[in-house]
């Protein structure tokens, strides 16, 4: 599941595509906009602008912005950064593997087998998404089914 720190710098991220023609954006002016804590929004600007996803500039006129085109910030990259590997169990992440404590076989465990392929499907989809592509989605309605 997506962590309320990624799905608030994907809102930051998207934030800042959309006035980077203003320059610089003020952390206070993101926060308030996308409701989001000032404090908590601080420290995910700044593991963004660590991976080199966004520049900032102190000062008189200063604030953050996009250091990258947002056709080249993919959100799997953002998601990286932010949440960590993109596999839902441990054993079946490319980066960050490691064998679940109770398996006796994670070479002919079927349930990695299945994770491995949800976490290829999640990742197939987020590298292939660029910022701008997830601009271009807003407004989309989808149906919805709840099962109970």
């Amino acid at each position: 599941m997506l962590s309320n720190k990624a799905k608030y710098g994907l809102k930051a991220l998207m934030y800042l595509a959309d006035n980077a023609a203003q320059g610089p954006v003020l952390i206070a002016e993101i926060a308030e906009k996308e409701e989001i804590s000032k404090k908590f929004l601080d420290a995910i600007l700044l593991e963004l602008r660590n991976a080199g996803l966004v520049g900032s500039k102190k000062g008189r006129g200063g604030g953050y912005f996009l250091a990258k085109n947002p056709d080249e910030i993919m959100i799997g990259t953002v998601i990286r950064v932010l949440d960590g590997p993109i596999a839902p169990i441990p054993c079946a992440s490319r980066t960050a593997f490691r064998p679940c404590d109770d398996c006796g076989d994670v070479q002919a465990c079927a349930i990695r087998a299945l994770m491995l392929d949800v976490r290829d499907a999640m990742a197939e989809i987020l590298d292939n998404t660029t910022l701008t592509g997830l601009l271009a989605r807003r407004g989309e309605t989808h149906d919805f089914v709840y099962y109970i």
